[in-house]
């Protein structure tokens, strides 16, 4: 994914991991992707794949919009003029404050797809997500969805779970359901205030409210911030929407988390890279070029190189990124590899794995607890809708099924 805007956001999220990347480029006021850069990125990334594939851009930040629509126009114009008969996609991740009927006529004219950040209700919403000026944004982004509906924009909401929303799922589900929100994704919010994690990385890293956010190495002591969610907090959260939608809104409503399980269930591609056995094929384009390993290990250690100097695909397949994806699943531990859930969650994240087994090894996932509640509570409902896909049914026959089911129960 490209962050032509760096770390850049009009929005000071107190559970943002990303503005502290502001300190790897201290000498730079704002962050902005030039046009030499951009050129080489598109031209480069485009030549990455095979002819005749589909080359998908992928955009965030920080906040992309930052840029300008000039900026994307340019892009899209790259991509053309780059494209060579490959079918090109784009995605774009936004907080919404500076969309309006330009934005999204483009969007819809280039069939963006658009991943808009909302987490719930004002109260919920309105607790982390402030203007950096220290303002509310629901409002903000409630009417780029609106902007977004009118101009037949695809879109998904983004929202993240965290401390306070994960003990009101069936409100937050409820909120997007109203708001005629179709497409969902889940995302927990796992941060650690350092201790000698940050020396590590060889930067004093600061994000907001004056916090110091570190990588989760493992074996390094630390403590969550007040706001990251608890592990069956979040368990239960999924598990309470996947019961509402399960009976009513399957085939209408499409929940990411839900998609990825009966996806893995199936044996079948797309499901995120942290519920993959492997990573390593996610890397971020900062706005001057650096390429990083992940989205979440934007430090100095994963930084693989700068598009001046080598080509993306000679990077991400390089000695030191192949180690880094296969370590996802070499450094699992025990209780892991013996878990009956393995294949639905496969260790989560790794810079969610900080905590120990119940035999004492290192490099269990913090989130263990709620990732087991959840693949074990829908583990019979995937048989189900595994069943009615491949006998050429629709998968929203379950619904009639687990009613039946909850009535005979009575």
């Amino acid at each position: 994914m490209a962050k032509p805007s760096g770390s850049d956001c009009n929005l000071d999220c107190a559970y943002c991991f990303y503005l502290e990347k502001a300190s790897l480029y201290p000498g730079e006021r704002k962050r902005r992707m030039q046009d030499d850069v951009l050129a080489a990125y598109v031209r480069d990334y485009i030549a990455s794949h095979l002819p005749g594939s589909e080359v998908a851009f992928t955009w965030q930040g920080g906040e992309p919009t930052l840029l300008g629509l000039d900026f994307y126009r340019r892009a899209v114009e790259l991509q053309q003029r780059f494209g060579a008969g490959r079918t090109i996609t784009n995605s774009f991740q936004t907080n919404g404050l500076l969309l309006d009927d330009a934005w999204c006529a483009f969007f819809a004219r280039h069939d963006f797809l658009i991943g808009l950040s909302l987490d719930g209700p004002a109260d919920i919403h309105d607790a982390y997500r402030v203007t950096a000026g220290g303002q509310p944004s629901h409002a903000l982004v409630l009417r780029a969805l609106g902007k977004l509906q009118a101009h037949g924009v695809r879109f998904n909401v983004l929202a993240c779970v965290n401390r306070r929303s994960a003990r009101e799922p069936l409100l937050v589900y409820e909120f997007m359901r109203t708001h005629g929100v179709r497409h969902i994704q889940f995302i927990p919010v796992v941060e650690r205030l350092p201790a000698a994690a940050d020396s590590a990385i060889g930067l004093t890293l600061h994000a907001p409210g004056g916090k110091v956010l570190a990588p989760a190495l493992p074996g390094a002591a630390a403590s969550l911030t007040e706001w990251s969610v608890l592990p069956a907090d979040y368990g239960n959260f999924l598990n309470a929407i996947f019961d509402a939608w399960v009976r009513r809104d399957v085939g209408t409503v499409h929940v990411m988390n839900f998609e990825w399980a009966l996806a893995n269930y199936m044996g079948e591609p797309g499901a995120a890279c942290h519920h993959q056995p492997t990573c390593g094929r996610a890397v971020v384009v900062e706005h001057n070029g650096d390429v990083y390993a992940c989205d979440h290990y934007v430090y100095p250690a994963h930084r693989l190189g700068n598009l001046s100097a080598a080509s993306l695909a000679d990077m991400v397949e390089s000695a030191a990124q192949h180690a880094f994806g296969q370590d996802k699943l070499r450094s699992l531990p025990a209780q892991c590899r013996t878990c009956k859930m393995l294949k639905g969650c496969w260790g989560g994240c790794p810079k969610h794995r900080f905590t120990a087994t119940r035999d004492g090894e290192a490099g269990l996932n913090y989130l263990c607890e709620g990732y087991y509640g959840f693949f074990s509570h829908v583990a019979p409902y995937l048989r189900a809708l595994s069943d009615l896909i491949r006998g050429g049914r629709p998968a929203s026959d379950i619904m009639r099924a687990v009613v039946l089911r909850a009535g005979g129960a009575r």
